[in-house]
């Protein structure tokens, strides 16, 4: 599948880092570093914008290393970016340590996962069909 980019960061453009994986690496695109000071949030410019075939979304996610090394995760987890957005991709990242944490210039500060989606079209009715679970939810399956 091929997606139209235009990149302003003067970065690579995103990037899968193995073979089989789900999510490119984006990267911060600064002017200088950026402190993230605990409990602090920051919108964080990438200089990409992309151009996504209709039907299709690009998720932004947290990457898993930032998240249980530093305490650094999106705050909107995931983003979304439709199709139709044109703007740049900027992602809110939020310290949820108890430190300080350093963006640079180029660090790899988020994954995009491109995934299709299915438009809903709703269907008014009286009720709806029985299941096991029911209405049961936010843990009613116990701890375990």
């Amino acid at each position: 599948m091929q997606v139209k980019i235009v990149n302003h960061s003067g970065l690579p453009h995103p990037a899968y880092e193995t073979p089989h994986a789900a999510g490119m690496d984006v990267r911060a695109m600064l002017n200088a570093p950026l402190i993230l000071r605990p409990m602090q949030r920051a919108l964080v410019p990438t200089g990409l914008y992309i151009e996504l075939p209709v039907g299709y979304e690009a998720q932004i996610r947290p990457r898993s290393g930032l998240a249980a090394k530093y305490g650094i995760s999106i705050l909107n987890s995931p983003g979304t970016i439709d199709a139709d957005y044109r703007g740049e991709i900027k992602v809110i990242l939020i310290n949820l340590s108890d430190s300080d944490f350093e963006i640079k210039h180029g660090d790899r500060i988020a994954q995009m996962v491109i995934a299709t989606h299915e438009r809903a079209e709703w269907v008014s009715v009286e009720s709806l069909s029985e299941t096991q679970r029911g209405d049961g939810g936010f843990g009613h399956t116990g701890k375990h």
